[in-house]
């Protein structure tokens, strides 16, 4: 049923959400949905995993997200990059990024093969009984009505379907379908460049274990490593040059000699891209939403695409699990845009700042670009800006469903709630998202929660899909009611005093912090961001795989 291959399958009338598109964006929301227990239909116009060249780098941010998503750490194969060097023809090394270590329990970057990503990402979703996934379906039409919204699709014998979703997520790719029929336009640019792109296998001990950008003015080169003995090179395409010429094994061949003998060489796949730097003017119309590249484009020179289209996923899929379950006014789907446009931009831009430095235009552009890099590195605070990716836009949003941030607190409203290793009440050590859960978390530092609320302000937090939960420093013991965490090296508690109560989004986002003696004011203002005076939602029937308490 949720394999992607029933050829027989029809897909059901009604859903509560429809997600056109299978790839790792639309999986990892179909799993987010199916842990809250949505009816979800996943659609694809391929039964198979594409296997061509595309998305390699992983954050730690979008790690931590495939963790929310239920992937384990072992679920694909990784490599962590040690660190990003940026070399000239004229003056050698002139930048470096520091990507060693771990942010928030996951490496820095990793490189990844991504058909496996797509593979366990799509096991994880076979795994949810709420969620449906079909392959051999295309769009053909949308049309909006007041409570839902009707798809017309095609099968792959001509036939046609409708189904009727409360809730669409175009999540169809850069071409994508959804947004044409929705009226949306990409903003930006395209890249005058083509690159291409080349898998080399069977480079088990032999291949780098870092990552690399040849920045020469004549042939930009972007060189990696890649899980399963695999390297891969990115060549941008010279003035004149085609890609039937550049993609024959001849030229391949000689592209890379500079790294291996041609007799060595075993190419695993090739291809030709446009490289791109794209966003639309919004990320939703009525009760559709656009999420990874359907929504924006990023060029690949910081390895922020695939990351920026699964915090789009983690962003959206909270969301509508709480309008769906009435946990949540409609309105608040209006702060995906709000929040995730922002920052989807600001990785753009990011990207194409590094593209200018990849792909000087000439030799006298690049001496003077590539200089002023080396000069910089030269000072201490500068070159910390690039070497420790303070270049790096952080994700933290200016507008949205959070209470304003209070200058100077190093909990940000807005930002992300930090992740460490904990020790939960069955002496079990995990990392605490994992102890978070599913829920908007109350979390407490070194203080209980349910010890400063009145019983009926613990069963409005509840009614908004809350849970509770304290942390506490390595050694302390069960003192209270609610589930605790050993916070083993000190990592969260020292970011807020004591007795400071914190409302963490399901998205791992910080809503709301206050002081114990103020809790009631969280309640009633973290209850006034969810809900409205037009809240119309219904509450659907929904499956809960855990309890909602004692699952640290």
């Amino acid at each position: 049923m949720n394999n992607n291959k029933n050829l027989s399958e029809l897909p059901p009338a009604t859903v509560d959400v429809l997600i056109v598109g299978n790839g790792p964006v639309g999986a990892t929301i179909a799993a987010l949905l199916g842990r809250y227990g949505i009816e979800t239909l996943v659609l694809d116009k391929s039964h198979e995993v594409l296997l061509m060249p595309r998305a390699i780098a992983l954050d730690n941010e979008a790690l931590r997200i495939l963790q929310l998503a239920g992937l384990s750490d072992d679920a694909f194969e990784k490599i962590a990059i040690p660190e990003v060097k940026m070399h000239s023809p004229v003056l050698g090394q002139f930048g470096r990024a520091d990507t060693a270590g771990c942010i928030d329990g996951h490496p820095k970057l990793v490189t990844f093969y991504q058909p496996d990503l797509e593979h366990a990402m799509r096991s994880q979703v076979s795994r949810l009984k709420s969620v449906n996934s079909l392959g051999g379906f295309e769009l053909e039409n949308l049309l909006e009505e007041a409570d839902g919204v009707v798809a017309t699709l095609r099968d792959q014998n001509g036939q046609m379907h409708s189904v009727r979703a409360r809730y669409l997520v175009g999540a169809d790719g850069a071409s994508s379908r959804v947004r044409a029929l929705i009226g949306e336009e990409f903003e930006g640019q395209t890249y005058a460049e083509d690159w291409l792109i080349v898998d080399i296998k069977n480079r088990h001990q032999t291949a780098i274990d870092h990552i690399e950008f040849i920045c020469d003015p004549q042939r930009p080169t972007p060189h990696m490593p890649a899980p399963g003995g695999r390297e891969r090179w990115e060549f941008m395409l010279q003035p004149g040059e085609s890609r039937e010429e550049l993609e024959s094994p001849e030229s391949i061949a000689r592209l890379i000699a500079p790294w291996i003998d041609p007799q060595e060489l075993e190419i695993e796949r090739k291809a030709v891209y446009r490289f791109h730097a794209r966003c639309c003017n919004t990320f939703s119309k009525g009760r559709t939403f656009l999420a990874g590249d359907a929504a924006h484009i990023t060029p690949p020179f910081v390895g922020q695409g695939l990351v920026a289209g699964l915090r789009d996923g983690a962003n959206l899929a909270w969301k509508l699990a709480w309008v769906l379950r009435g946990y949540a006014a409609p309105s608040v789907l209006d702060t995906y845009d709000a929040e995730r446009r922002p920052h989807a931009q600001a990785m753009i831009d990011l990207a194409k700042l590094m593209g200018r430095l990849v792909m000087p235009r000439n030799r006298i552009g690049a001496f003077f670009v590539h200089g002023l890099m080396r000069i910089l590195a030269l000072t201490p605070a500068t070159r910390r800006y690039f070497e420790q990716l303070d270049i790096k836009p952080k994700n933290t949003f200016k507008h949205g469903l959070f209470m304003p941030h209070q200058r100077g607190d190093k909990l940000v409203r807005g930002g992300l709630f930090p992740q460490a290793w904990v020790r939960n009440m069955q002496q079990q050590i995990r990392l605490s998202d994992d102890a978070l859960g599913n829920d908007l978390t109350l979390v407490g530092f070194g203080i209980d929660p349910l010890s400063v609320l009145t019983p009926a302000q613990i069963v409005s937090w509840e009614k908004t899909g809350g849970h509770f939960l304290q942390i506490k420093t390595y050694g302390q013991r069960e003192s209270g009611r609610c589930d605790f965490i050993e916070d083993l090296n000190h990592d969260i508690l020292p970011l807020a005093a004591k007795g400071t109560l914190v409302a963490v989004r399901p998205d791992r986002i910080i809503m709301h912090h206050v002081p114990a003696t103020e809790a009631g004011r969280l309640i009633r203002e973290c209850q006034h961001l969810l809900a409205s005076a037009d809240a119309t939602s219904e509450p659907v029937s929904i499956t809960i795989s855990e309890p909602p308490r004692l699952r640290a």
